[in-house]
Order: structure tokens, then C-alpha cells, then sequence
């Protein structure tokens, strides 16, 4: 049985109990949430990028994980929600003087210090590294600590001045519960401007339709006294044709006459207002006379006349 050689043993090495729960250390959890992304788990690095949840992640990871679309993609928990690059922010960070990088112990023999960050609050000056609640707001990106939020009330940012409002600041890195109350606002705020996108797009039609009816109306309306202008035509040239007549076949002969015996059209309306040519006249001028070669004008002396036979007008 063993205990030879006056061994006692105690209680806990002969009864097992239960196993205790392994718990996370807290500075290893910041040190992860805080300087790593949560996607590829690699060191943050600008440009930084924030979700609506508050995670941190490398712009160039995000990008690579929205690209990919190969049916081997490992969709990751932290960034299911990402669809494009609209639902992220690029961060406005102030960067922390006193940080001197990872650079100072690559051999390993120096003290690290895991309370240090790399970036500040630019208002209070602490140290972005998960000790201090930190924000960012939506609308510029710039990043505050939230007792500088609390101290200082103001709807301007405090880095860019541009105005924010309440809903517009996002924790970084919070706990179960406001990652909660950070989803239900992002939902929110998706449905609110989907209904919005809806609402414009139907008012912008109805403004189209609006337009075309007004097109249509002032389309018609010129088009209606076009046709009663017509009318109005035709019922004066009928009446000039009736009226007229008989005036037309009396003068049908000296219009032929005076036209060199060309007839008007039978199809063409008679108007009431006779052309008033040269040979109504009485006296024929002497301009109108010289036209023809039986003018004077156009014959020739005897003198002027050739040798020769000719079979021209202008020789006899």
C-alpha cells in the first residue's frame, strides 16, 4: 500500500478533487485585444481600421479578406459583419512619444513593459494600451479616451472640430454587454438608412413621372391652337374658293395668257387675291419688249449682217 519508512501522506494527495478553471491572464488579453488585429492576429500597424463593434484590424488585412472569394475562405467570427469597406473607419490615431517600439528588445534581455502603447489620448495624454475606456467617432475617425469624453462636453471633436453627435461615439474593445448595445445601434442605423434609400428613390421617380405629365400637358396645349389656326385656314380658303369662282374661270384665260399658257392646277385652292403681272397693263415697256428677238433692238442692220448664211434669229 505504500507510506513505508513513515511517510503521512495529507487529504489532497489521496482524494482528487474537482480541476480548477484555467483563467485567461488579464494583461496577456489587453496586450492581444489591443496591439494585434483581429483578424490575422498579427501586429497592428497604420493604417488601423475600426468596425461599428469596436474591434481593431490592419486596413490591408480587411481589404484582403473582402477580396477573397474563394470557397476555401474561413469566414471569422470578428468580422462577419464586414461587407465592404463602408462598414469600416480608418482611425485618426495620435501617436505616443515616449513609445520606442518593439525594436529596444529583440534580444529578449531587457524588461518589456506591457503597459506601454503607441498611441495616446491627444486631450488627456493616456496611453491607448486597454487600462482607460477609449472611443472613436464615426463621422472623422479621431480617437479620445472616454474621461476626456466625460470631462470635456462638447459636440465638436476635439482634434478635427468637425460635429458629432451621441450616437456617433463607438467604444473600442468594450465588454460582452456594449459590444451588445453596439449591434443592435448598427442595425439600427443600417435599417434607418435603407428605408431613407428607398424613400428617395421613390420620391425621385415621382418627380420623373411629375415632369413627363407637364410634358405632356404643355405638348398638347401647343398643339391645340395649332389645329385651330388649320381650321380656321381652311375655312378662309374654302370660303375665298366659293366666294371667288366665278371670278377665276373669267380670268382663267388671261391668267393663261399672261402665265406664257400654263393652266393653274385644278387641285390648287383659287385665292381670293389675283397676282398682278406686267402685261395687265396696258403699255407694254420697252425693258419688257427687249426680252423677244422681234424688238429692234435685236435685229440687225444690214451693215452689221456676215457674209455668210446663218439660220439664227438674229439674222433676219
Amino acid at each position: 500500500m505504500g507510506c513505508d519508512g513513515g511517510t503521512i501522506p495529507k487529504r489532497h494527495e489521496l482524494v482528487k478533487g474537482p480541476k480548477k478553471v484555467e483563467q485567461v491572464d488579464k494583461n496577456a488579453a489587453l496586450v492581444a485585444r489591443w496591439n494585434y488585429c483581429a483578424i490575422s492576429q498579427r501586429p497592428l500597424r497604420k493604417p488601423i481600421v475600426a468596425c461599428e463593434l469596436g474591434r481593431l484590424y490592419n486596413k490591408d488585412v480587411v481589404i484582403e479578406y473582402l477580396l477573397d472569394t474563394s470557397p476555401e475562405k474561413c469566414i471569422i467570427e470578428t468580422a462577419a459583419h464586414i461587407k465592404n469597406l463602408k462598414d469600416v473607419k480608418e482611425l485618426n490615431l495620435t501617436d505616443n512619444p515616449a513609445w520606442k517600439g518593439d525594436k529596444v528588445n529583440t534580444k529578449g534581455d531587457k524588461y518589456e513593459d506591457l503597459q506601454g502603447a503607441a498611441f495616446i489620448c491627444p486631450v488627456v495624454g493616456l496611453e491607448m494600451n486597454g487600462r482607460q475606456k477609449f472611443c472613436y467617432l464615426r463621422d472623422c475617425g479621431c480617437v479620445f479616451s472616454e474621461r476626456a469624453m466625460k470631462e470635456i462636453k462638447t459636440e465638436v471633436c476635439h482634434k478635427c472640430g468637425k460635429p458629432f453627435k451621441e450616437d456617433d461615439v463607438i467604444l473600442l474593445n468594450g465588454n460582452k454587454e456594449e459590444i451588445a448595445d453596439l449591434q443592435r445601434k448598427m442595425e439600427e442605423r443600417k435599417l434607418k438608412a435603407k428605408l431613407l434609400k428607398k424613400a428617395k428613390k421613390s420620391k425621385a421617380t415621382e418627380s420623373c413621372v411629375k415632369s413627363a405629365r407637364t410634358e405632356e400637358i404643355a405638348g398638347s396645349s401647343t398643339q391645340k391652337p395649332k389645329e385651330t389656326k388649320v381650321a380656321t385656314d381652311k375655312m378662309l380658303n374654302g370660303f375665298s374658293s366659293s366666294s371667288g369662282a366665278a371670278n377665276a374661270q373669267s380670268s382663267s384665260s388671261s391668267s393663261t395668257s399672261a402665265t406664257g399658257g400654263k393652266a393653274e392646277k385644278p387641285g390648287k385652292p383659287v385665292s381670293g387675291i389675283t397676282k398682278r403681272s406686267f402685261t395687265d397693263t396696258g403699255e407694254k415697256s420697252e425693258a419688257y419688249k427687249s426680252i423677244f428677238t422681234s424688238h429692234s433692238s435685236a435685229k440687225r442692220l444690214r451693215e452689221e449682217k456676215p457674209n455668210w448664211i446663218t439660220h439664227t434669229a438674229y439674222y433676219y
